[in-house]
């Protein structure tokens, strides 16, 4: 062997030391806790096999454990109660151009009203039953009807109710007019309050908001694709690129261990720039969630990010002692 081909192997080595110790996890402290994302607020479940973008899932809930509906105040107050450290909640843009907190663009699947939520007032949303189109039993029975009439707030009814919570703003449009709906809202909150807003959504409006609004944590599938290649092309220096500041990235947990640094040197890296980790379950295509003991077991251990989950009364109890 020449010496040029020692000295190559020898530059190959330390690089693989340098990326190894750069990137191992076994050199960080491990401290704290989770932090628990609730989807919905505390809502009624499903089972997941076999859904699809027009699946009515009112219609294929579990047999209800508690009484809450999701995107209500009520739900939220649950969840914070049984230990979120985040709400997530759905808003959409209205025919006087406010936002309510609801999650389907059609009214037909759960409430006893037809058409697309932004066709209607708040003032006449606020009229529907929410609870109208819930079923464990095929139709059979419906445990929520009648108990739903008037329960969808305004996001303005939201923010005042939790001013001082964490929550997580998932915008149900396509259009770039609500993402400006949204900015101009934005931009009356106290700057205190603002920082504990998360938003997410499509492309379009979520480039508008982060042109508008610099400063406020979002997240779509661009800034996502963005951040995750640039950290795969030259995360494992340890820099952190611009594209993965101040945002928020959803990772399923099929695939978070091919990142830089996974887990705790990863989360350690996005803590110091603004960048929150939450973890769903499987490949993350239908908001899948850790919602059992069992589920808990595929995180790793001392695992300190966010974990998205459905069923907050069910998980939060595990980290209570932590």
């Amino acid at each position: 062997m020449g010496s040029k081909t020692k000295k190559i192997l020898f530059v190959c080595f330390l690089l693989i030391c340098f990326i190894f110790i750069n990137n191992s996890s076994i050199f960080v402290s491990k401290s704290g806790r989770p932090y628990l994302l609730a989807h919905r607020g505390l809502a009624q479940t499903f089972p997941m096999e076999g859904l699809t973008a027009d699946t009515n899932t009112a219609a294929i809930i579990y047999e209800p454990e508690h009484p809450y509906l999701e995107n209500t105040i009520a739900s939220m107050q649950a969840a914070f109660a049984a230990g979120a450290d985040i709400v997530e909640l759905d808003i959409q843009l209205t025919k006087d151009g406010q936002f309510a907190v609801f999650h389907d663009w059609l009214l037909d699947y759960r409430t006893n009203g037809s058409g697309a939520v932004r066709e209607y007032t708040l003032k006449e949303l606020k009229q529907l039953d929410i609870g109208y189109g819930y079923t464990a039993d095929n139709g059979r029975t419906y445990p929520f009807r009648g108990k739903g009439v008037g329960l969808m707030p305004a996001l303005e009814e939201v923010l005042a109710a939790f001013p001082e919570q964490e929550l997580l703003l998932h915008l149900k449009s396509e259009d770039k007019e609500a993402g400006e709906k949204l900015a101009d809202y934005l931009s009356t909150l106290p700057t205190d309050r603002l920082k504990l807003l998360s938003v997410y959504g499509a492309d379009g409006p979520i480039a508008v908001l982060q042109e508008r609004l610099p400063d406020l944590r979002v997240m779509s599938k661009a800034t996502m694709k963005r951040a995750l290649l640039s950290y795969l092309l030259i995360g494992w220096t340890g820099y952190i690129p611009r594209s993965l500041r101040n945002t928020q990235l959803h990772l399923p947990i099929n695939y978070a261990c091919f990142l830089w640094g996974w887990p705790h040197r990863f989360v350690q890296r996005m803590d110091t720039v603004n960048t929150r980790i939450i973890i769903v379950n499987g490949s993350g295509k239908w908001s899948e969630g850790f919602d059992t003991k069992e589920d808990l077991q595929k995180l790793p251990k001392d695992y300190s990010g966010g974990i998205w989950t459905n069923r907050i009364d069910i998980i939060a109890p595990f980290f209570k002692d932590k």
